[in-house]
């Protein structure tokens, strides 16, 4: 059969070979290149085919001929129906093998670096029982009882949970107890369609080394009549939950978190230690979700630097400072620049808590702060979000000529697209790439990559 004959239903018998950078399988049947979730390398599979394009088509197992040696019994139950994870099927050690693949051939296709030195990927802790943060959409179920969950693959149903084997089963106790009394309130489930109803999300946040929780409710409207009340018995409760919060957001968006959060019982955020340093968290605070591996990569980038008390470092898009304040203790000045308001505010607040005094946040898009800073970095950390950086930034650094540039992505493919930029005229030299398995039982991998000047390494 034709590329061109292959139409929606048809079932094709195809070996998997490889994985797709989304994780699904990928196999091939003569010229039909075809993407299968919940496949792994090995698995020879028949496949009913639910979109066909031009080039290529994606499929659904309809039958598991034959099963990878990489192949393992998911931890969860519902493993095969929720969107939260993607290959809760894979043996972990290939988990971290196809990542580091990936690494290197987004740099090789994308950047064009034809030997780059990608180390083994960077791993602490558990692949399960590892998430700080979830944040659980709520709906109804078919007989009216109150859901959380997460959404089923490529829908929009939820999948209801009373547990999950990759968020910190400390927070576990909360998801049950927390739909029940819903319920018994009567506090009205948000209704996407109609914008309707109150609660759209349930969010819970916890501090690996403190064990103190925060429980958010996220509404369309403040009005929850007997909140008070029913947040004062979850502090009784649970003795490990130190906050009860409203957040509002009243748009119609896919947007989880609004602008607006209200303190209803105990604290408006948790403690937590990270790096030998101590943090004030609040429930929208962006932080990383796994605390041990970011940690570890952060220990990795200051192995890297080797810093010794003397340069000025410049962290661009540095969050609430968690790399920034462990590296200002071994620097001279640390500067951070970050487009959100409340996590430069937060920040601050956690430089104070900490009482380090040789640092400075500012306010506003990166790509116009970084041009204004009066002091010559040594050392540039780069931690955009999953699109990388503007080009303006890139153009500036390459004025600035920073002897070294410390670029952490989510996002290998838009990081060896920077990288090849930063890199032209061979300007730069990369050094080494070290991914980072923040996200295990997921295809996503953070990658930490090392550049120097390169006249700075001809010369030694």
């Amino acid at each position: 059969m034709s590329k061109t004959s292959w139409k929606q239903g048809d079932l094709v018998e195809t070996e998997i070979t490889d994985l797709s950078d989304t994780g699904d399988g990928v196999g091939r049947s003569a010229e039909l290149v075809v993407f299968v979730p919940d496949t792994v390398p090995g698995d020879r599979v028949v496949v009913r085919l639910v979109n066909v394009k031009p080039k290529y088509a994606l499929g659904k197992v309809k039958e598991l001929l034959q099963s990878s040696c990489h192949r393992i019994r998911p931890a969860c139950i519902v493993a095969d129906k929720c969107g939260g994870c993607q290959w809760q099927h894979i043996n972990y050690q290939y988990q971290l093998a196809a990542k580091r693949k990936a690494v290197i051939q987004a740099l090789q296709k994308i950047g064009g670096f034809t030997q780059p030195r990608v180390d083994q990927v960077l791993t602490a802790g558990e692949p399960l029982d590892y998430r700080n943060k979830a944040t659980y959409p709520m709906g109804i179920s078919t007989s009216g009882g109150v859901i959380a969950g997460y959404y089923q693959k490529s829908s929009h149903q939820i999948v209801n949970l009373n547990q999950c084997p990759v968020q910190d089963s400390r927070l576990n106790p909360f998801l049950a107890q927390v739909k029940q009394d819903i319920e018994s309130n009567g506090w009205e489930i948000y209704h996407e369609r109609s914008h309707s109803g109150i609660i759209r999300h349930l969010g819970l946040r916890i501090g690996r080394r403190t064990g103190e929780v925060l429980l958010t409710l996220v509404v369309r409207d403040w009005i929850l009549p007997g909140i008070e009340q029913q947040a004062q018995e979850w502090l009784d409760h649970y003795p490990p939950l130190v906050g009860v919060m409203l957040n509002r957001n009243g748009d119609r968006t896919n947007a989880i978190f609004g602008n607006e959060t209200r303190l209803i019982a105990g604290t408006s955020d948790l403690k937590e230690e990270f790096a030998s340093l101590k943090w004030k968290i609040r429930p929208e605070t962006f932080f990383q979700v796994n605390t041990e591996t970011a940690e570890a990569l952060l220990y990795e980038i200051q192995s890297e630097l080797n810093l010794q008390g003397k340069e000025i470092l410049v962290d661009a898009y540095c969050g609430i400072g968690t790399l920034t304040l462990p590296l200002a203790k071994q620097v001279h000045l640390a500067i951070g620049l970050e487009i959100q308001e409340y996590s430069v505010a937060a920040a601050q607040i956690n430089a104070q808590y900490n009482h380090i005094n040789n640092v400075t946040f500012h306010w506003g898009k990166v790509e116009e702060l970084l041009s204004r800073i009066s002091d010559k970095p040594d050392i540039v950390i780069l931690d955009p979000p999953r699109k990388g950086c503007e080009p303006s930034v890139i153009e500036t650094l390459r004025k600035v000529k920073p002897a070294r540039i410390v670029y952490v992505s989510c996002k290998a493919a838009t990081l060896a697209r920077d990288l090849k930029q930063l890199c032209q005229d061979d300007l730069y030299t990369l050094s080494r790439v070290q991914p980072a398995d923040f996200f295990p039982q997921t295809a996503h991998v953070e990658v930490a990559a090392f550049l120097v000047l390169s006249n700075l390494v001809k010369d030694t």
